[in-house]
């Protein structure tokens, strides 16, 4: 199941470097080890971050937790050689296109069967 994520999130990021500009990698193996990263960011890094920035999230009803995902986007691309990003914008915009594509995807995989009765 692991395999089958990491290849399903790096052909995410794949596509979301399609769709948008200031996104680009160089090479499939560039966004295979991004992905890999962006999961151990996105582990580890990332609810550290939630919980410092707690206050203010709460002041903006949650808000600035894009704002968490596009500096956790936006890092992964400072650590992976040929994966680049060349704003802020691009990093928010791929945050967030990547969230809603790994959302919907979750939501096809992690469907719970209905019982018949």
């Amino acid at each position: 199941m692991f395999l089958l994520r990491w290849i399903l999130n790096t052909l995410v990021l794949l596509f979301v470097a399609n769709l948008v500009p200031g996104v680009n990698f160089t090479s499939f193996w560039a966004a295979l080890i991004a992905s890999l990263i962006l999961g151990l960011v996105n582990a580890v890094i990332r609810p550290i971050m939630i919980i410092l920035t707690l206050p203010i999230n709460i002041l903006t009803f949650g808000i600035f937790t894009f704002i968490i995902n596009a500096l956790m986007f936006w890092l992964v691309s400072t650590i992976v050689k040929g994966f680049d990003i060349t704003s802020f914008g691009a990093a928010f915009w791929g945050a967030f296109a990547y969230w809603i594509i790994i959302m919907i995807i979750n939501y096809f995989i992690e469907k719970p069967v209905k019982a018949k009765s």
